[in-house]
C-alpha cells in the first residue's frame, strides 16, 4: 500500500534583497500550491491525506472544505502549537467539516501521546528534519505501525535496500526512475510506503524570491508537479494500491 501525504505549511524562509513577503501572500502561495496538488491527484483518481499546519488551519477553511469534498483526508500538522490551541482548532475544523480529525503529525515540537489521545486523535505520524545530509544519518528504523497509550504510531518509511527515507527532500532530489524502483522494491518487503511532501515545494521560486538553499530550489515548482504526475502515472500503470492514512490504519 502507498500512503500519499502532504503537509500544508507556509514558507518560513526570508525573502531576498529585503523584499517583504507578507503572511497573507505566504498563505496564498500555500493555497495555490495545494490546489495544484489537488488537480494532479484528481487526474489520477488518487486519494491522499493532507496535514494542515494548526496555526493556519482556520484561515484556510475554504481550501480544507475543497480538500475534504474531493475525498481526501484532513489531518493536522503541529509545528509549535500548545495543547489548548490544538484542541480549539480541532473542534473548530471538525464543526465546519462535520467530520472527525483523526490524525496529527509532529516534527520538532512533539507532544506526549497521552495528551494527543486526550484530544481524541487516533494516530500520530511523526517526521524528522530532512536536509542534504539527513539520508546518511540513520540506516535502520522500525517501519511497523505500533500502538502506545491507545494511539497508533505510524513511522516514516525507509527503503530496506537503498536505506533512503521517503521524505520530502529525497523525492525532490532523486531521479524519478530510481525513486520508482525504490518504491517497487520496498513494497516487496514492507506492508506500506509512507510518502510525504510539503506544499511549499511546489512554489515557483523564480517568481517568489525566497532565500532558500540551492538544493531546495532544485526540481521545485512546476518540476515538482511533473514529478508527482509521473509517479502517479507509474503507480496506476503498475496497478499499485494507494490509500488515505485513516483508511489504512483503521
Amino acid at each position: 500500500m502507498i500512503l500519499f501525504t502532504f503537509n500544508i505549511v507556509n514558507i518560513e524562509a526570508d525573502s531576498k534583497n529585503g523584499v517583504q513577503i507578507s503572511d497573507e501572500e505566504r498563505l496564498k502561495i500555500s493555497e495555490n500550491n495545494t490546489k495544484a496538488i489537488l488537480r494532479i491527484l484528481d487526474i489520477h483518481d488518487v486519494k491522499a491525506s493532507f496535514f494542515v499546519e494548526i496555526s493556519i488551519a482556520e484561515k484556510l477553511q475554504n481550501l480544507i472544505k475543497a480538500i475534504s469534498s474531493q475525498g481526501h483526508e484532513i489531518a493536522f500538522y503541529n509545528k509549535n502549537s500548545a495543547l489548548h490551541e490544538i484542541e480549539e482548532t480541532k473542534k473548530s475544523v471538525q464543526d465546519f467539516l462535520e467530520k472527525q480529525i483523526r490524525g496529527i503529525r509532529q516534527k520538532d515540537h512533539k507532544l506526549p501521546h497521552e495528551d494527543l489521545k486526550m484530544l481524541e486523535f487516533n494516530y500520530v505520524s511523526n517526521i524528522d528534519n530532512a536536509n542534504i545530509l539527513f539520508p546518511f544519518k540513520r540506516l535502520k528504523r522500525d517501519t511497523e505501525i505500533t500502538e502506545e497509550d491507545g494511539i497508533s504510531i505510524v513511522p516514516e518509511s525507509i527503503s530496506p535496500y537503498s536505506q533512503l527515507p521517503y521524505n520530502d527532500f529525497v523525492f525532490q532530489i532523486l531521479p524519478m526512475k530510481y525513486y520508482q524502483n525504490m518504491v517497487f522494491e520496498t513494497l516487496k518487503n514492507d506492508d506500506f510506503v509512507l510518502i510525504y511532501l510539503n506544499s511549499w515545494q511546489f512554489t515557483d521560486f523564480s517568481k517568489y524570491k525566497f532565500d532558500i538553499p540551492f538544493f531546495r530550489r532544485l526540481n521545485s515548482g512546476k518540476k515538482m508537479e511533473d514529478k508527482l504526475d509521473a509517479l502517479l502515472t507509474w503507480i496506476n500503470e503498475k496497478e499499485l494500491a494507494t490509500s488515505r492514512m485513516k483508511d489504512y490504519i483503521f
